[in-house]
């Protein structure tokens, strides 16, 4: 069965790859946040079929190099490698994005190709693509973007803040995590990266969550209700019982002994119910008065 996460990237992929500085700065993220990208070697590993039939074209576009390594016939479910050694393809990459191969490559965020919004959405979709997950919202809501690469994970952050969001960061088994728990920004960074379908999916099962929550809080109330009414009824059954064992209820006024005599005929009537019987019948209020003289003559007994 397809996680909820793996359907959301399936989603993505389905964005068109169309303008040379989008597919360049999803390359990008995807570079930034695949398993390996050194001076030496580009690895990418997925299991996500569509986001490998993605891959190559995306590259192609981008950087006009292919992978020297992709997958064959790996079995559905499978590994999917792709892999870049060749010097040259690295350079050409390398160069593109504006590093210096000569320098050991620290990675920062080059804020250069990602000037125009469209292109800033592209790499971060390039981004989740690669090192991103989010879970389902049946279970709790959290997405997140995981790296290697700590300077370029804190400078993601950054850019995420000024597009409005607000990302929290951690550090897990030596990678940079930023991550969210807010659902409404879950919904808002799945819209904008092009996965619609997936924020709907998020705000539906927000919404089936606050029903039963609410069907939930109001049966939690009704049985409060009713466990009070009864732990009531009991006491007042017992002040009665109380008045009869000790010649006490005869005593008293007509209208208090009718009470205790009705009471005591339906032990599962609320107040106003039971106020109904009466003949004439009597308000709550009348009913509550003379119960309360029940409660104080039997306490006097005890």
């Amino acid at each position: 069965m397809q996680s909820f996460s793996f359907k959301a990237k399936s989603e993505l992929c389905r964005t068109a790859v169309q303008r040379l500085c989008c597919a360049r700065a999803e390359c990008y993220g995807v570079l930034l946040y695949c398993n390996t990208f050194t001076m030496r070697e580009v690895r990418i590993i997925t299991e996500n079929p569509e986001f490998a039939a993605r891959l190559p074209r995306l590259f192609h576009r981008a950087f006009g190099v292919k992978f020297d390594r992709q997958p064959s016939d790996e079995l559905p479910g499978s590994k999917l490698v792709f892999q870049i050694t060749e010097a040259e393809k690295l350079r050409r990459i390398v160069d593109t994005l504006g590093y210096d191969p000569r320098q050991s490559l620290v990675l920062h965020v080059n804020f250069a190709l990602l000037e125009e919004d469209c292109c800033r959405t592209a790499f971060l979709r390039g981004a989740f693509l690669a090192g991103g997950s989010v879970t389902d919202p049946e279970k709790r809501y959290h997405l997140e973007l995981s790296t290697s690469h700590v300077q370029a994970s804190r400078e993601v952050s950054a850019l995420l803040q000024e597009m409005g969001f607000m990302p929290r960061s951690v550090m897990r088994s030596g990678s940079a995590v930023i991550y969210f728990k807010q659902s409404e920004h879950i919904e808002d960074l799945l819209t904008m990266l092009g996965a619609p379908v997936a924020a709907t999916e998020i705000m539906t099962a927000k919404v089936d969550k606050e029903i039963r929550n609410g069907a939930n809080r109001a049966m939690n109330c009704d049985m409060a209700n009713v466990n009070k009414t009864l732990d009531a009824v009991a006491a007042q059954q017992e002040a009665i019982e109380t008045l009869k064992r000790h010649g006490q209820l005869e005593k008293l006024p007509e209208k208090i002994q009718e009470t205790a005599r009705l009471r005591m005929q339906n032990p599962e009537l609320p107040l106003a119910q039971l106020a109904a019987l009466f003949d004439p019948p009597i308000s709550k209020s009348c009913l509550n008065h003379r119960i309360r003289k029940i409660m104080e003559e039997a306490r006097k007994l005890s």
